[in-house]
């Protein structure tokens, strides 16, 4: 052994360990990685084919938005659940904003006060009662005069297919 060390030197055993340490890397690190790659991409590929082409997917959009409701029964559900969360509601504005194609959107602009925990579950609730509905904004205002109650000013807008 001490023959061979002396015949390549101190750089041909660094070299043969550096070879060792590549060959062991490659096998266990490499080759494992390169596997899970492929399966991946091989994943996307099924997805990709199986996706639904975009007018399949514009039309589903527009199926989820069509309705039959009409927006002042949206206004006066959102009122109901106003209501019952306990928030004191003053007069709401809306107004319809132009859009290409068929969404129309209508904007509402509500002012209310409450506790924090009355205005969070009023938007909790109608997002889940209120499926064409978005929260575009929320402004909170603490008013320290009267109890600490909160003043917030929720901009929503209502998304629906013309008829």
């Amino acid at each position: 052994m001490k023959r061979v060390i002396d015949r390549i030197g101190m750089a041909g055993v660094a070299a043969i360990g550096l070879l060792a340490a590549a060959l062991f890397f490659s096998n266990f690190m490499v080759k494992p990685l390169e596997e899970r790659n492929a399966l991946l991409k091989e994943k996307a590929g099924q997805r990709a084919g199986a996706a639904a082409p975009s007018g399949e997917k514009v039309a589903a959009v527009y199926a989820y938005l069509q309705k039959e409701e009409d927006t002042t029964d949206w206004l006066a559900k959102l009122h109901g659940i106003g209501t019952a969360t306990g928030i004191q509601m003053r007069a709401a504005s809306y107004s319809t904003k132009p859009a290409e194609g068929r969404i129309v959107r209508y904007e509402i602009v509500l002012p209310v006060a409450g506790s924090y925990a009355q205005i969070r579950d009023f938007l909790k609730r109608a997002q889940a009662e209120i499926p064409v509905m978005s929260i575009d904004q929320v402004s909170l205002k603490k008013d320290e005069k009267k109890g600490g109650a909160i003043h917030a000013e929720m901009r929503l807008t209502l998304h629906m297919v013309k008829s």
